[in-house]
């Protein structure tokens, strides 16, 4: 399965939600229309090739009949039994040929072995008729952006993000009547248009070792993300360490060590209540005398309005930059979308403190407000790196706008 498939599938807390919510808010004074729902045929069909040189005459083409070609290699493998179908063939032709070609209605088989060129076995002798189906369909007004303002809102887009939305879904198509599928491709289209800045993988440079510190708060799935990325990255011939700096819980240094075994990544660590800045201090040393890509470094969860956590970051990247005044290259905040508007505020204190320099979004299959994810976007305009909808490796994968957008508001591709 895809990740995107994945993605959609469980993402359906947030995107039933919005789906439901529109549906009613369309249905609220709407009414039934009758359309056409009949695929365009032109729109199936491929672009003519120009001419590239000067024109010529072009060859008459004989299309072959299959059917008649069929038949007459069957009347000549067995002469003496299909004689007599020879015959009525023959008569068939001779009617046909005494009738004027334009009265005569020859669709499909018969038509095919009459010589019909024009005859399409699927007609059965038919017109066929267009498609129709009831949509309700509302104008959009005042009370209707209202409404889908505040439905954005309960999905933890922000208020702020949600007027802007819905400002833009509104240009040009006030009054206008739409559907609810109408509605939902407006919106994935400005969730994109806002995403698609911020949707950037994880920077790699030339420097070795590449520090990367990943922080954010207890429970967000830092330990998680760190064993998933070094395992993509040494999939993709990369060269990483980990270092165990969550000193403090015996269980996130366990978890870790699983993962680094199963990628084949060694994991450093230290004594329990260890000083987590000099483990750094001594990881960095260490994979840059083994010539490693990456050193990915987990800390302690910490809560962002805790300042002596915090300030204990804080000396996690002074002593790091005491051994390479360059680093950390990458300081990834890992968030849980089930904290919803509250993610706001870590990235503003961990910016300030740690400064953040990407973000990793993960826990989406469990919330209905998948929507934050576009008001940090919104807000902050920090670089997404990676989405997560569950436990396996796979489960974590690069953002893309598009997809997520779709995936939100349950649009069908």
């Amino acid at each position: 399965m895809s990740f995107f498939k994945k993605l959609k599938n469980r993402m359906f807390k947030s995107s039933s939600k919005l789906e439901q919510g529109l549906d009613d808010i369309v249905e609220d004074g709407g009414k039934e229309e009758l359309i056409d729902a009949t695929p365009a045929i032109e729109a199936r069909l491929p672009e003519p090739e120009m001419p590239t040189g000067p024109p010529t005459e072009p060859e008459p083409v004989v299309e072959p009949d299959p059917v008649a070609e069929v038949v007459e290699e069957i009347i000549a493998a067995t002469p003496d039994v299909l004689a007599p179908v020879e015959k009525i063939v023959e008569a068939v032709q001779d009617v046909a040929s005494t009738e004027p070609e334009a009265d005569v209605e020859k669709p499909g088989l018969i038509g095919r072995l009459l010589g019909r060129k024009d005859a399409k076995p699927s007609e059965l002798g038919s017109e066929a008729k267009p498609a129709k189906k009831t949509v309700t369909k509302r104008a959009l007004d005042d009370d209707m952006l209202e409404r889908i303002e505040e439905l954005l809102i309960t999905a933890d887009m922000g208020v702020d993000t949600a007027l802007r939305v819905t400002a833009n879904m509104a240009e040009g198509r006030f009054g206008k009547k739409l559907s609810t599928a109408e509605i939902k491709q407006l919106l994935a289209a400005e969730i994109t248009r806002i995403m698609e800045p911020v949707a950037k993988p994880l920077p790699i440079y030339a420097k070795k070792p590449q520090v990367v510190l990943v922080v954010g708060v207890n429970g967000s799935g830092k330990t998680t993300t760190i064993g998933k990325l070094a395992s993509q990255f040494k999939a993709a011939g990369k060269d990483v360490v980990i270092a165990a700096g969550d000193t403090f819980r015996a269980a996130a240094v366990e978890q870790l060590q699983v993962w680094g075994e199963r990628a084949g990544v060694p994991v450093l660590t230290a004594p329990e209540g260890s000083d987590p800045a000099s483990l750094a201090y001594d990881a960095m040393t260490q994979a840059e005398a083994d010539g490693a890509d990456l050193l990915m470094i987990d800390t302690a969860g910490r809560l962002h309005n805790r300042a002596d956590l915090m300030e204990e970051l804080s000396k996690i990247v002074r002593v790091i930059q005491k051994k390479d005044p360059s680093a950390p290259h990458n300081t990834l905040l890992v968030l849980d979308a089930t904290t919803g508007q509250n993610a706001l505020n870590q990235v503003k204190v961990f910016q300030e403190l740690a400064n953040v320099s990407g973000l990793v979004m993960t826990k989406l299959d469990g919330t209905a407000k998948g929507g934050v994810l576009v008001a940090l976007a919104d807000k902050f305009g920090l670089p997404i790196h990676a989405i997560g909808v569950g436990e396996q490796i796979d489960d974590l994968d690069a953002f893309d706008p598009e997809e997520f957008a779709h995936a939100l508001t349950g649009l069908e591709d």
